[in-house]
């Protein structure tokens, strides 16, 4: 008698075993990208362990350098699992960071800085939500045109002159402080990551948002407020950009218009390399932070091997493309 809870396939006369993870529609390709970033990890550590990449320095230097894009790719998980793109959020970073320098320079302490910080990251969010969900352009569309007005903003506001951040309370906070043996900067990566993990997994909007993502007719008509499910996440993304901002300014004492540049593309491949879907309905928050973690080991460890910055960005694109071959053939394709 032959149990449930083992399936068999038949071959001839045989019966073989099928684990039930297998039958169940298990899928190794939602690991490739913690499979790849042990096989990099140990790559490099074979290859350039004598030259300090294994030394706790340039590990905690690893984290802190990745840590606005995780920040950023947070929130992109959000804005990607509704159905959407947000390419402006990196020239929202130096507009935040533009914002809150001038703030203090003004008299107007940290505090001061943080909310100017904010209100500017709301502020994009907010006008790419309106356009999005009201005016029903394509995010694409928007959130490309917002990039290119915004980052134009970050020139216009200083005349590209950089803003010095004196402050040791904001740099302390954002940039080169520490929490026991963390640097502030993996601190406030791995507290929004956690709070992304919470919201999108055990939250009714989390559910909303995936739900949106997956089938927003069937949402609809499920009664999800999908227009204002996909502002939440575009105001999502701008706070989030609002805040990898600070953590640039805090980081470089000082605030430039160019922070950010490239932060977008980087936070998008983090998200698909983590296993969530480019057409919605499917997230992980965890899977986007190491996609993160992912891309600033490859990054860091190109470096230490001395290729210049073409080699580097050469390698590390072919990576990522292959990262996300392997890992998400047949689950980028799916269609709603």
């Amino acid at each position: 008698m032959q149990s449930k809870a083992s399936p068999t396939k038949t071959a001839g006369a045989a019966a073989v075993p099928v684990h039930p993870a297998f039958h169940a529609g298990f899928q190794w390709r939602d690991f490739v990208v913690y499979i790849f970033f042990a096989a990099v990890l140990v790559f490099f550590a074979f290859t350039i362990g004598d030259k300090g990449f294994l030394s706790m320095a340039n590990l905690f230097n690893i984290t802190r350098t990745t840590s606005m894009i995780a920040v950023i790719a947070v929130a992109m998980t959000f804005v990607i699992a509704a159905g959407e793109l947000d390419l402006s959020v990196g020239s929202t970073a130096a507009l935040a960071a533009l914002a809150s320098a001038l703030a203090m320079q003004a008299g107007y302490g940290v505090a001061g800085g943080v909310v100017a910080a904010l209100a500017s990251g709301l502020l994009v969010g907010a006008v790419n939500g309106f356009f999005v969900t009201v005016v029903n352009i394509p995010s694409f569309l928007v959130t490309l045109g917002m990039m290119q007005f915004v980052r134009g903003l970050d020139m216009r506001l200083t005349y590209t002159k950089p803003v010095p951040i004196s402050d040791q309370t904001f740099t302390g906070l954002f940039g080169s402080g520490s929490l026991g043996p963390l640097p502030s900067l993996f601190v406030w990566s791995l507290a929004v990551a956690a709070i992304g993990h919470v919201v999108l997994r055990y939250t009714p909007f989390g559910r909303q948002v995936l739900a949106t993502g997956g089938n927003r007719v069937a949402a609809q008509y499920s009664g999800v407020p999908t227009k204002r499910i996909k502002l939440y996440c575009f105001l999502i993304s701008g706070a989030a950009g609002a805040v990898a901002g600070m953590l640039y300014s805090g980081m470089m004492q000082t605030a430039r218009y160019s922070f950010g540049t490239g932060a977008e593309l980087a936070a998008i491949a983090a998200v698909i390399l983590g296993g969530t879907s480019l057409f919605g309905g499917k997230a992980t928050i965890i899977g986007t932070f190491v996609g993160a973690l992912l891309i600033g080991t490859i990054n860091n460890g190109l470096i230490i091997m001395g290729l210049d910055v073409s080699e580097q960005n050469m390698v590390a694109g072919a990576l990522i493309v292959l990262a996300v071959a392997f890992g998400r053939k047949g689950a980028m394709g799916g269609g709603r």
